[in-house]
């Protein structure tokens, strides 16, 4: 059997137990994915991940509002995922923890699915939290032009600044103060905050922003349609859904966790008729 879980708060709405069952499933393995919300199991984030080994759990994945203070506990072997400064996988293993950020791999996978070869241009990114700080150096690696960081802590998005700086290369980085700001003359929107999620409705996002996009993604996937992308394909986007980088994300997890291949066709097919 391979044991699984999900740490991360407003978790109840998460696919990835029926991801990771399903994928145990194609390969004939027994897989048991808990979800740990650390307030449900009466511990702070750092205790319960510290538990976690002696109650046999092979990997975890981390999700809201955790994955930047994972990173501080674990060992990361990639040194662009170190500068992240955010992890959402890890593997436990006889050595010790180890972290990756399987967001990162994953945004790639869904944009270039969406988008082919086509680079993004410039975009603007709201939120530069754990999520937003993997897709920020995605762009980065997908050749976009100019990068816009909107977060209401400026601090923060100034750190993601100053983080990608080093990796950036002809990518311009621009912290900027508001949304309309960022998003005016923009080629893509993303959102990368938790609002629009099931628990935690609206957008960060103004229709007004959105006119002129040619596309916009959501990192939220509970639901998959949410506000921030109806009113993009209201504005004529092409949109692109938070479920993708979940399904990705997940299927690059799935390859840490257990290293066995996926029919990743089958693999929908089983998630859409579970559903």
């Amino acid at each position: 059997m391979l044991h699984l879980g999900l740490i991360g708060d407003n978790i109840a709405a998460s696919s990835a137990p029926k991801l990771h069952r399903l994928a145990g499933r194609q390969n004939r393995i027994e897989v048991r994915y808990d979800r740990l919300v650390p307030r449900d199991e009466g511990l702070d984030f750092e205790a319960l991940l510290a538990a976690c080994p002696a109650r046999g759990y092979r990997g975890l994945n981390i999700t809201y509002p955790y994955k930047e203070r994972a990173i501080a506990r674990v060992s990361v072997p990639d040194a662009l995922v170190q500068a992240m400064g955010a992890i959402n996988t890890i593997l436990f293993d006889p050595e010790g923890a180890r972290g990756f950020n399987t967001d990162y791999t994953g945004f790639v996978a869904t944009y270039r699915a969406a988008r082919g070869a086509r680079d993004p241009g410039t975009v603007c990114l709201v939120g530069t939290g754990g999520v937003g700080r993997a897709i920020a150096f995605a762009l980065v690696a997908l050749g976009a032009g100019e990068i816009r960081l909107v977060d209401q802590a400026p601090e923060r998005a100034a750190a993601l600044a100053r983080d990608l700086a080093p990796v950036a290369g002809r990518t311009r980085l621009l912290c900027v103060d508001r949304v309309e700001q960022g998003a005016a003359g923009a080629t893509g929107v993303i959102n990368a905050t938790p609002l629009g999620m099931v628990g935690l409705g609206g957008t960060a996002v103004p229709e007004t922003a959105l006119t002129g996009v040619e596309w916009a993604f959501d990192a939220v996937y509970t639901p998959v349609e949410t506000e921030f992308l109806d009113a993009a394909a209201r504005q004529g986007a092409t949109t692109i859904s938070g479920y993708e980088l979940f399904f990705f994300q997940g299927v690059h997890a799935w390859a840490h966790f257990s290293g066995l291949p996926l029919d990743e066709a089958a693999l929908r097919a089983a998630l859409a008729a579970a559903e």
